[in-house]
């Protein structure tokens, strides 16, 4: 993938107001912009041909749909082998509660970001699903009290 500073001013300025708002429509995008709709469409299929746009999704509320309360978990593996990491992966991306998982460096081999209702939501998923996976050693849960900041686009 390119690095951003092959991007010019109005790049990214389609990419700030795609980011804001996937919806709008190509016009209303062209309006913002600056430039008239050919060119503007020129430029988003561009975009999208070098990967700076993924694809477009819709944000749902997370809270309404899955719960509120945010849980960061840090676990650890018996062994950080291939085949441990894995098999981890490939079962910590069956579980729907789990909205990010990173390996990582440091104390703990992965940190993971879940999202459930309540507690108890929690324990069924602490003793059902990651307490199961083979290989898992130790296990460390924080609980978020707040969402301070969550972006949906890296600074442009």
């Amino acid at each position: 993938m390119e690095s951003t500073d092959n991007l010019d001013r109005v790049d990214i300025k389609i990419l700030r107001e795609l980011a804001a708002d996937g919806r709008l429509s190509w016009r209303e995008l062209a309006e913002r912009i600056g430039l008239s709709l050919t060119p503007t469409l020129r430029r988003v299929h561009q975009l999208e041909e070098r990967g700076y746009i993924r694809g477009y999704v819709a944000q749902l509320d997370e809270s309404r749909l899955a719960g509120s309360m945010n849980v960061f978990v840090a676990v650890t593996l018996e062994k950080q082998s291939e085949a441990a990491i894995a098999r981890f992966e490939t079962e910590i991306a069956l579980a729907p509660e789990v909205m990010s998982c990173f390996l990582m460096t440091g104390d703990a081999d992965y940190n993971l970001r879940v999202v459930v209702r309540d507690l108890d939501a929690y324990h069924l998923f602490l003793t059902r699903t990651l307490t199961r996976i083979p290989g898992v050693e130790h296990i460390k849960s924080s609980f978020a009290l707040k969402t301070v900041l969550m972006r949906s686009a890296p600074p442009l």
